[in-house]
C-alpha cells in the first residue's frame, strides 16, 4: 500500500485512480474473486503497478469497499426515522438486499469474514450493531418473533448472499417468505 508520507508523482496519483476505478467497475459487476490481472487490463496498467500500488487484494477491497459500505448508514437511518418498528425492520431487509443485489463486491463483503481489511470489518461491525437496534425495536412490540438474534440476521445475510449470486431476479421472493416466518406468533 502506498504510504501517505511522500505525495505520488502526478502518473502514479493518476495510475492508482484508474486501479480504483476499474477495480469498482468489476468488483460490483463480478464480485470479490475478480483476477487481478482483469482489474489491471481494465485501468490500462501493468500488474506490476497495481501491485506496487496494492500489494494485495484485500489493500485494494480496502481502499474501496469503507465507503462502498458507508450506504449501509443511509439505509440504517432511513429505517430508524421509521415510527413503525417492524416496517423499519423489514424495509431495512429490502434495502440491504437490494443493495447487495446492485453490487456482487458488496454482496461478497457482507457475506465473508474479511480479517485482513480492517477498515471493512470496521464498517460492518458498526452496521451489525444498527442491525441489532433495528431487532430489538422490531422484538418489543411483538412485531419480530423474540428468538430473532444479531446471528440469525448474519445467517440470513450469509443466506441472501448466495440466493443473489445463483438468483438474482429471485432475492425478493425468498426474502418475503422469510420475512413472513419472522412474524411474532
Amino acid at each position: 500500500m502506498v504510504t501517505a508520507s511522500k505525495p505520488l508523482r502526478a502518473d502514479a496519483a493518476r495510475n492508482r485512480e484508474k486501479l480504483l476505478a476499474a477495480a469498482t467497475q468489476l468488483f460490483s459487476e463480478r464480485g470479490l474473486d475478480v483476477p487481478m490481472e482483469h482489474i489491471a487490463r481494465k485501468a490500462e496498467v501493468s500488474i506490476g503497478t497495481l501491485y506496487k500500488h496494492f500489494p494485495s487484494r484485500e489493500d485494494l477491497v480496502s481502499a474501496i469497499f469503507p465507503e462502498r459500505l458507508a450506504a449501509l448508514d443511509v439505509i440504517v437511518e432511513k429505517a430508524l426515522a421509521d415510527p413503525d418498528p417492524w416496517h423499519a425492520f423489514t424495509v431495512y431487509l429490502d434495502d440491504l438486499y437490494a443493495l447487495q443485489a446492485e453490487d456482487r463486491g458488496l454482496n461478497d463483503i457482507l457475506a465473508t469474514n474479511l480479517t485482513n481489511a480492517p477498515e471493512v470489518v470496521s464498517a460492518c461491525h458498526r452496521g451489525a450493531g444498527h442491525a441489532e437496534i433495528l431487532i430489538a425495536r422490531a422484538i418489543a412490540p411483538g412485531g419480530l418473533r423474540a428468538d430473532f438474534t444479531i446471528t440469525d440476521m448474519a445467517t440470513l445475510t450469509r443466506a441472501m448472499a448466495q440466493v443473489i449470486r445463483d438468483s438474482p431476479g429471485e432475492w425478493r421472493r425468498f426474502l418475503s417468505i422469510y420475512v413472513d416466518g419472522l412474524r411474532a406468533p
